[in-house]
């Protein structure tokens, strides 16, 4: 089962978007998590370019899965020495490896077939960036916003998935949210 974009969750996430402060403890990670992925804006460009998608997706969305790391797969931090062996299991299906990073990432992303996405507002966006992760937290843990969006901001404090489909109350995630670095790389508008 899928979550719909519909009017009620793009007023919640504009609301937590508007409204999402950084943990003060945790501002220094952010700035340079957020000066790296400005770094590498052409490279993240030459991807989102083709897809006629925002390349701050494809900069946040290679933090999550491989912190920002140009030899594993967008898909999951896998190395791209070898097709993935994580889920998805078995990418990129055609070619052989080593994978160049851009064309596992394209494999990635028109896997999610983002290319057909058109709503790339604020609520849109972050709509695709917790689809990536996938819909636990709303449809298993609803009390817990996504620390794949939240992590480091006054929006999340504990509980996570550990490993696929193996819930925690008591960690907390020790990685930044995409939603965070979005508000720290001045998204306002990328429709």
């Amino acid at each position: 089962m899928g979550i719909i974009l519909d009017d009620k969750l793009k007023i919640e996430y504009q609301n937590l978007y508007d409204s999402c402060v950084i943990n003060s403890s945790r501002a220094g990670i952010v700035g340079g998590l957020v000066n790296k992925i400005i770094s590498n804006k052409a490279r993240y460009e030459a991807a989102a370019d083709r897809l006629k998608i925002p390349w701050q997706f494809v900069g946040v969305i290679h933090n999550m899965e491989a912190s920002q790391n140009f030899n594993c797969h967008l898909h999951n931090g896998d190395p791209l020495s070898a097709r993935t062996t994580h889920v998805p299991k078995g990418r990129p299906t055609e070619g052989n490896p080593p994978f160049a990073w851009e064309e596992s990432a394209i494999d990635a992303l028109t896997l999610r077939k983002v290319e057909i996405w058109q709503d790339w507002s604020i609520p849109g966006l972050l709509y695709q960036i917790e689809g990536y992760n996938g819909w636990g937290y709303k449809l298993n843990h609803p009390l817990v916003l996504s620390p794949y969006l939240w992590s480091f901001s006054n929006h999340y404090i504990k509980g996570k998935y550990v490993a696929d489909g193996k819930w925690s109350d008591t960690t907390v995630s020790n990685q930044c949210g995409a939603a965070v670095l979005l508000k720290n790389l001045g998204v306002k508008d990328l429709v």
